[in-house]
Parts: C-alpha cells; sequence; structure tokens
C-alpha cells in the first residue's frame, strides 16, 4: 500500500528497484502497511548523502524509518534488509511463526539468502556483467557457487513440498525469492531446479509480490553509465567518512 506523504503513514521506505530492495517492499504490500517511498538513486552515489548515513551507516538500501514503533516514542530507523524483514514480521506479527521450531527455520533461511545466495549471486552478476574485463577464474569460481546455492535451495522446497521454511509463506521466501528472479542474469537454468520452479512460478500469482516488484520500476535506467559505475563500484572508506563529516 504506497501512499504520498500525508502524515499518517507509517514507515518511510528508502528503496531502489534491486533484489534488496524489492524484499521489502514485497513485505510492505503482503502486509499491508502504508508507506512513504523515499527513493535512493544509488547510481547517482545518494546512499552516500549524509541524511541517508544517519539511517543507513553502511551506506546500503534499502532502509526504513518507522514513525509509530511498538511502545511509542520517537522513530526507529533500521538497515540490512534481513533486519528490516525481521522488524516488520515482529511488528505485525506476521510471516515469521511465534514457534520455537518454525521461528528458528524461517531466521536460518533468511541468514541463508543474506550470507550465502544474495553475496554469491551478486559476485556472480558483477563478474559476469559489469567488470571492464572477462576473468575466467572469476566467473567460474561465483558460478559454481550460486549453481551448489540453487541446488541447496531446491533440495530444502523437495523436502517441505511447500514454501523455503515449511508449510507456510514467510519472510524467508521474500528475502530469497527476488534473488532467484535474477536467474537468467546469473546464467541458471531455472529448469535445472524443478522445485524451484514450481515455488518461483507460485509466488508469481500472489498480487503483493507482484505490486513489490513493481514499485519504481520507472526508476531503473536501461544501462549504466560511467557515473554510475563509479557511484556503485568506485567507493572507499572514504566515501562514507565525507557523507559523515557534511552532517
Amino acid at each position: 500500500m504506497y501512499t504520498d506523504r500525508k502524515g499518517n503513514e507509517m514507515i518511510d521506505l528508502h528503496y531502489w528497484p534491486t533484489p534488496n530492495g524489492w524484499k521489502i517492499s514485497i513485505m510492505l504490500e503482503e502486509c499491508g502497511l502504508p508507506y512513504t517511498l523515499v527513493p535512493v538513486n544509488i547510481g547517482r552515489g545518494e546512499q552516500f548523502k549524509p541524511e541517508f548515513l544517519a539511517i543507513s551507516p553502511n551506506n546500503r538500501m534499502p532502509a526504513i524509518v518507522d514513525h509509530a514503533p511498538a511502545g511509542g516514542g520517537g522513530p526507529v530507523s533500521v538497515f540490512e534488509s534481513g533486519a528490516i524483514l525481521i522488524y516488520l514480521a515482529e511488528t505485525t506479527g506476521r510471516f515469521l511463526p511465534a514457534d520455537l521450531r518454525g521461528r528458528n527455520a524461517v531466521i536460518q533461511w533468511v541468514m541463508w539468502q543474506m550470507g550465502g545466495l544474495g553475496p554469491m549471486a551478486g559476485q556472480n552478476g558483477h563478474f559476469l556483467l559489469y567488470a571492464p574485463e572477462k576473468l575466467p577464474y572469476a566467473i567460474e569460481r561465483y558460478g559454481k557457487e550460486v549453481n551448489r546455492l540453487y541446488g541447496v535451495l531446491d533440495a530444502q522446497l523437495a523436502r517441505t513440498g511447500h514454501y523455503v521454511a515449511g508449510a507456510e509463506y514467510s519472510i524467508a521466501d521474500m528475502a530469497i525469492f527476488p534473488w532467484i528472479r535474477t536467474h537468467k542474469a546469473q546464467q541458471i537454468a531455472l529448469d535445472e531446479f524443478p522445485h524451484i520452479r514450481r515455488w518461483y512460478d507460485a509466488l508469481f500469482t500472489r498480487p503483493a509480490v507482484t505490486r513489490g516488484l513493481d514499485l519504481g520500476k520507472e526508476l531503473r535506467p536501461p544501462k549504466m553509465d560511467d557515473e554510475a559505475r563509479k557511484a556503485l563500484f568506485g567507493q572507499t572508506a572514504r566515501s562514507v567518512s565525507e557523507g559523515v563529516h557534511k552532517r
């Protein structure tokens, strides 16, 4: 439920249409929470602006600001997409089981995505699509690891027969699905993983997933230019330090 700022929206979503951004737009749509979209053009270095670093010190989107946190008090900001999913699940009481075993299973698969699938797919995509020269070792290394991770996920979905962490749809599915959406760029043939294919196709039938993926799609340019390459791939600790000192 995306709305313009009218003074009663609960969540500010600092966002750009990427796999990590889609996780949170999907979750907000699934929960029906009203939110204000705050675009962060990562191709123009807006992630290094001091006002964004104040809520996301790792200079990565997405981030949220909750203006009506549970228990009252001032606004609460959250960065890192996995932490945001857990925060929103706990805030709404949805998509994260309350029982010990169910909660443990979901959080493990969220962490699997955060520590494995996302970073490895990101590196694989970088060396396949954006590196200035083709480096066979890097392409093989990350390509094989992404293929292995797809195998892990396919085996898990074969065990559950439903969703990633069990019979119920959860934030684990929302964390993983946007990265599987990049399978063509990863040069992964989804038909080689039938259980992922079944799950992937089923999630595309969820209206909230479609709305989340559509959020801000007009913002993303069709091609990456030199300025975007510098903003995305040319930053160092100095970039963050300069942003902080501009506050």
